[in-house]
């Protein structure tokens, strides 16, 4: 049996390590760029001096950001240290982006309200929700319906930043709203199920663990797409969650409406929250 390709390789051993599509997605990318930009070499023959070239070229050609810069790193990084079994010595040669210096924006009181006002349906609930709890737009997103305990005002968030979990307070505002839009991701199941799908995809490879947890009810998203779509990992059809550029797109345009031109995003309602907390 023949070896596997470099590139397929690459992705078994992101796999193995619970990296997010994601993340499997940018590495790849980086990956490649990495090869061409060498003309094709293996990247086995290849060693610090090529990946500081690399690395310089973006900086300094490609006038990319810090956060790029390092993202493109981290992927050269993983190729060598987990499937390649190399380990590079200090990259010292590497010319850095510059890393700006920006502090939050954080929206006042009333900002936060007006912009709140002016965004519907399950985007309001989602913005809300960020601004409600301080998770984060993936976080709130990916949101199963086991994760929210009602009785209790809490929501485990699952595989955050440093892929840890946490538990956030969940405000008593957002508890009929967030009941209301389970109830909407409950017809939506029933009808996939109606249909012959409804199975969800489980993180860490728990599906085949337990075969048949993808299908019930407590693993959906609480943020169900609108429609099906085939995961690029399995092949199988099943319904992913919302994807995170209507909430950012919806609050952008929010902003403009009320007449807010500050730098806002989806994080900024995080940034809010910790504030206002203080």
């Amino acid at each position: 049996m023949s070896k596997p390709r470099l590139i397929d390789q690459t992705r078994n051993v992101l796999r193995l390590h619970h990296y997010s599509i994601r993340t499997e997605e940018n590495y790849i990318q980086w990956i490649k760029r990495f090869i061409f930009f060498h003309n094709k070499r293996r990247p086995k023959e290849m060693r610090e001096k090529e990946v500081g070239a690399f690395l310089t070229h973006l900086a300094v050609d490609k006038h990319v950001s810090a956060s790029t810069q390092n993202q493109a790193l981290s992927a050269i990084l993983f190729l060598y240290k987990r499937v390649l079994n190399i380990e590079l010595d200090w990259l010292d040669n590497v010319v850095r982006a510059k890393r700006p210096k920006h502090l939050p924006v954080v929206l006042t009181k009333t900002e936060v309200r007006n912009v709140l006002e002016n965004i519907t349906g399950t985007n309001q609930l989602v913005a809300q929700l960020l601004y409600g709890t301080g998770m984060r737009l993936m976080e709130a997103l990916r949101l199963r319906v086991q994760d929210i305990d009602f009785e209790q005002f809490q929501i485990i968030v699952r595989s955050g930043k440093g892929n840890k979990d946490r538990v956030t307070t969940l405000p008593e505002a957002l508890v009929e709203p967030l009941k209301k839009q389970i109830a909407h991701a409950r017809i939506i199941y029933q009808g996939d199920l109606a249909e012959g799908f409804g199975r969800v995809y489980l993180p860490f490879a728990l599906d085949r663990k337990y075969p048949n947890a993808g299908l019930e009810f407590g693993w959906q998203y609480c943020f169900p797409s609108n429609n099906r779509s085939t995961n690029p990992r399995t092949s199988l059809v099943g319904r992913h969650h919302l994807h995170e550029k209507n909430i950012s797109g919806a609050i952008r345009n929010a902003c403009r409406h009320v007449g807010i031109y500050k730098r806002v995003s989806s994080h900024t309602m995080r940034h809010c929250f910790a504030t206002h907390l203080l």
